[in-house]
């Protein structure tokens, strides 16, 4: 499958009555990635989906110390994979689910999951995002499944500082195989995870059957 061009992964999408795909909830790396290609997008006439989000949080898991001041993130960037976007913020459903971005203005965004670390404090920080929607074509995570270990990701915070994370692991597992120490887990430095869906899509569950997950850890920062 041919990639997208980058310029369309920026986009800020805003789909009206979309058909639309979820992401993968809290859920972590590649145990196998199909051929290192990204998520294939489902066709449009996949119709709606269903619940994508898998795992819940632990209820303790909650960073001690810092490496960085804790402050939200405000914008992620990923240029391996063209990847400039607004970070929102996301909570939990009343399953105890992450919660993803909902159709509008802000289904094309990434969002970071606030009961995680703030990006560059103690502890593994949350973002998550669609992989692609029916009606729109690919999301702002639909190259996720690209990345290798070694490249670099941005993320800048309300306080101005841009923290720098480097790709250690990307993996994918079945949701219903999710990892929930490794994803939530306390670590004893500054590490992400970028999270969306991936493997085969599922028309009678009307989601993707897996998710892809990116470890990295912070190597440094700086103020802008």
């Amino acid at each position: 499958m041919t990639a997208p061009h980058p310029s369309r992964l920026r986009r800020l999408l805003a789909p009206s009555g979309a058909l639309l795909l979820g992401v993968a909830g809290v859920v972590v790396l590649v145990l196998a990635l199909t051929a290192g290609g990204p998520p294939e997008p489902v066709a449009a006439a996949a119709g709606p989906a269903g619940p994508a989000v898998v795992g819940t949080a632990p209820a303790g898991a909650r960073p001690v110390g810092e490496v960085l001041p804790p402050s939200p993130p405000r914008s992620i960037s990923i240029p391996s994979i063209g990847v400039e976007s607004v970070v929102d913020q996301s909570g939990l459903a009343a399953d105890g689910t992450l919660e993803v971005p909902a159709p509008g203005p802000g289904y094309d965004r990434a969002s970071w999951y606030r009961g995680s670390s703030a990006p560059g404090f103690r502890g593994p920080s949350v973002i998550l995002g669609h992989v692609d929607s029916a009606a729109e074509g690919p999301s702002v995570f639909y190259d996720l499944g690209r990345m290798r270990p070694g490249e670099e990701i941005t993320v800048t915070r309300a306080d101005g500082i841009s923290a720098t994370f480097r790709v250690d692991e990307v993996r994918s597992f079945p949701k219903n195989e999710f990892p929930t120490g490794s994803v939530y887990g306390d670590v004893g430095r500054a590490e992400l995870r970028l999270i969306t869906c991936g493997g085969s899509f599922d028309p009678g569950a009307r989601s993707y059957r897996d998710n892809t997950v990116v470890f990295a850890h912070l190597v440094g920062s700086s103020r802008g």
